[in-house]
């Protein structure tokens, strides 16, 4: 941090770069200047501002609250010439650091900071500096929004030290050494080992064998009648999993799997301890998956009866039971249908529901980017925390996404992308648009005068109505009027509506990959091509010759039929196909599961005429016609059938 040296050298030279001769040269010049504290010589640290003479010992510099910027040219400011920052909207009510969660209080300075993102992270200047030591250059974000690039930035500018390394936590000593033990302890019932059992010797009845399956279960070989050949033994916990007579066990008891168990609870809290490997290598489909296999059972409530145009509201009665938990299953019955198909009436509803919550009030904004609307009677009736509940509830019941959201919204929920900027049609009020055009407008000083005050009572309650010297100064009041309105004016809502997606952990999966989901909320879905379809429906074919000849001619009727569906010459199309098959007309965003299978009827019962259809399963059952246009007049019966019916 002394002000008279520069690295001059390469890496390699000197010490990281600086030369001994220009040390020597520091230490002669610092010895004739006195620091401004303790009035002792070797004050090498002087303001960077050149008419400032204040000169410190670097530990001096902290006590008179200096502040050393460990970047570019490592300058240093005084307290009177120091950087500060500005709040536009000063917060309500008490605050507490995002760090330690003291009480802090919301007046800006030396020793309290705040984060230029999302403005609502404040903390104490020693807890984020002790934050930065641990978590370092790649995990250094915000505790509220997760802003990386900006928040680092602006703390580079307050005087935080971020180390150029990997966090704390991976440069731990024997951090995963447990990947290299390998398990050694008998879990049969009656261990026959008299020296106990966690002996194992190198061969023999008493070698311990682990599970082939799990690895977290041994035995040794004459406690389970274990030949001397026999080196395939599987636990009773797996194989129970395997038979199909058992659900797999959440915890398996062995040293390893608690000691996993336990950094897994202590990095819970902390999304930044996540493996970030792990997402490296995971797409949206996978992450989903993954949450999803939370969901068992069945719903405590019994299934969830459906009337006809009632979805949202039956939704809304579903969050709304005592007994209401996410992480059981959910059953749908519609109650216009006579037939229930399990986990394709599932798809239908939220299929329904989604169409619904797009429409709802708490959304305005063209078809396809819609942004939240502030609405008083939803902020009283909780009304954004269950809408994004149930897009959650719905990304992970294999219902579809939610491809409405506008980039502005999908900016203020995740910060994604980092340079996105808002504009004046994402504003939904036109009233505050007419305003806002008045003052881009303004081609004199004068003119944004009274451009602004004719909207003055809004500027104050931004906390951006102040005195302009130029009309350029326009620019900024634009700047701080649309993050004021789309951030902080819809701060509780927004907020409300993350604890919502928060469900099963979804939001903060979102947030850890904002890219890779970015797809999915704010454009529409993959358009159906003939291609993905006869990809996505794998054919079952019969092993008897004779069958499976008929079959391969009634298979390609099928992508003949899906060929003339593509190009409009069918009275259906392909999205209608792929309803009757699965009851949904998109590809979930964790895919179908199961995958959708083709089977073909029985060819001798006239009575298998019209192909038939297995939602549930994803089962599409074609068939035997030996003529194509026989084939595609009963696939076009069929499938309007059951669309008009849902459409319903």
């Amino acid at each position: 941090m002394a002000s008279g040296i520069y690295q001059r050298g390469e890496e390699d030279e000197g010490v990281h770069g600086f030369l001994v001769d220009d040390i020597v040269k520091e230490v002669h010049r610092a010895s004739r200047l006195s620091c401004s504290s303790c009035k002792q010589k070797g004050a090498s640290i002087g303001c960077s501002v050149k008419s400032c003479r204040k000169m410190v010992h670097f530990p001096c510099g902290q006590q008179l609250e200096f502040i050393y910027q460990f970047t570019d040219l490592f300058p240093s400011f005084c307290r009177e010439h120091r950087p500060t920052q500005t709040c536009a909207v000063p917060p309500t009510g008490p605050l507490s650091c995002s760090v330690c969660l003291d009480y802090i209080e919301p007046i800006l300075s030396y020793s309290v900071l705040k984060c230029p993102a999302c403005h609502g992270s404040w903390f104490h200047r020693n807890c984020v500096q002790l934050q930065a030591n641990n978590a370092a250059q790649f995990f250094f974000r915000c505790t509220i929004c997760n802003n990386q690039d900006s928040f680092q930035e602006e703390m580079h500018r307050m005087g935080i030290y971020i180390p150029e390394r990997d966090a704390s936590w991976e440069l731990e000593e024997n951090a995963f050494v447990e990947l290299l033990q390998v398990y050694k302890h008998c879990d049969a019932f009656t261990c026959q080992s008299s020296l106990g059992r966690d002996f194992s010797a190198q061969s023999g009845k008493f070698e311990i064998i682990r599970c082939s399956f799990c690895g977290s279960s041994g035995t040794h070989r004459k406690c389970s009648s274990l030949k001397a050949n026999q080196n395939n033994w599987v636990c009773s916990d797996c194989k129970s999993v395997v038979d199909g007579s058992a659900t797999l066990p959440r915890h398996i008891h062995s040293p390893m799997s608690e000691r996993h168990e336990k950094r897994k609870r202590l990095s819970s809290g902390n999304p930044y301890m996540q493996s970030k490997r792990r997402l490296l290598h995971t797409s949206p489909r996978g992450i989903l998956q993954e949450l999803s296999s939370q969901i068992s059972g069945d719903q405590p409530g019994g299934p969830l009866q459906v009337q006809e145009g009632q979805v949202l509201e039956a939704a809304l009665s579903l969050l709304r039971r005592p007994n209401f938990n996410p992480e059981r299953g959910l059953t749908v019955h519609f109650a216009a249908d006579h037939q229930h198909h399990g986990r394709g009436d599932l798809r239908r509803f939220f299929c329904h529901l989604l169409r619904h919550i797009q429409t709802s009030a708490i959304f305005k904004g063209p078809d396809g980017e819609k942004n939240l609307a502030l609405d008083s009677q939803a902020v009283r009736q909780d009304r954004y925390y269950e809408m994004g509940c149930l897009i959650a509830l719905s990304m992970l019941h294999g219902g579809p996404f939610p491809s409405f959201f506008s980039k502005p919204l999908y900016f203020s929920l995740f910060h994604f992308p980092k340079d996105f900027h808002f504009s004046l049609g994402d504003i939904n009020e036109t009233w505050l648009i007419e305003k806002m055009k008045k003052i881009k407008e303004s081609k004199s000083v004068e003119a944004l005068r009274a451009a602004m005050k004719s909207v003055s009572e809004y500027l104050e309650m931004a906390g951006c109505n102040r005195e302009v010297k130029t009309f350029l100064e326009k620019y900024a009041v634009l700047d701080d009027m649309l993050n004021f309105h789309m951030m902080v004016r819809m701060q509780l809502p927004l907020q409300r509506f993350r604890e919502g997606l928060r469900t099963l952990g979804l939001y903060d999966q979102v947030q850890m990959a904002p890219e890779a989901f970015y797809q999915l909320f704010c454009f529409p879905p993959e358009k159906l091509c003939a291609d993905s379809m006869v990809a996505m429906f794998s054919p079952q074919f019969s092993e008897r010759q004779e069958y499976r000849e008929r079959e391969e001619v009634t298979s390609k009727h099928w992508q003949q039929f899906l060929q003339e569906c593509e190009e409009g010459r069918c009275a259906s199309s392909l999205e209608d196909v792929l309803v009757f098959a699965t009851s949904s007309d998109a590809v979930p965003a964790m895919g179908f599961v199961p995958s959708p299978t083709i089977s073909f009827l029985p060819v001798a019962d006239p009575s298998y005429a019209f192909p038939q259809r297995q939602p549930d399963t994803n089962r599409l059952l074609l068939p035997i016609t030996p003529s194509y246009a026989a084939f595609k007049k009963n696939m076009e019966y069929a499938v309007c059938q059951v669309t008009v019916m849902q459409d319903s």
